[in-house]
């Protein structure tokens, strides 16, 4: 098969794929609740316990309370992943918080929050640094 033609179909059927997945409504990010960021924290980490799971209002991340210390889960499309929080200092910006992380697969998370979440966040998150 000539390689122009093999190109094309091989962009052709990504591109189809992809149209289709959308289209099938499973493009859409994943959204939070308290049980889901419950689980997905202990997805993670599953010899810790939960104590509480404050999710943000648009339900992108959510603020952990666990026996081991505060920590985070946020989402990545349709998925979700998770990181303690001890040493994370954070940064106010427009619409909510930056929180940089002592991690070098996730140095830094942009959360975009409520003020009032952004108050509570900085406040849990102020002994951690």
């Amino acid at each position: 098969m000539p390689l122009p033609v093999l190109l094309a179909l091989v962009v052709l059927g990504i591109g189809g794929i992809a149209v289709a997945l959308h289209l099938l409504g499973l493009s859409a990010p994943r959204r939070l609740d308290e049980a889901g960021a419950r689980a997905a924290w202990l997805r993670e980490f599953p010899g810790d316990t939960v104590t509480a799971a404050t999710v943000c209002a648009d339900g992108s991340a959510a603020l952990i309370a666990a026996h081991s210390g505060p920590g985070v889960v946020w989402t990545m499309g349709a998925d979700t992943t998770a990181r303690p929080l001890q040493g994370a200092r954070t940064a106010a910006h427009e619409t909510g918080l930056t929180l940089h992380l002592p991690d070098f697969t996730a140095p830094r998370l942009q959360l975009r929050l409520t003020p009032q979440e952004a108050d509570l966040w900085t406040r849990t998150l102020k002994d951690t640094a």
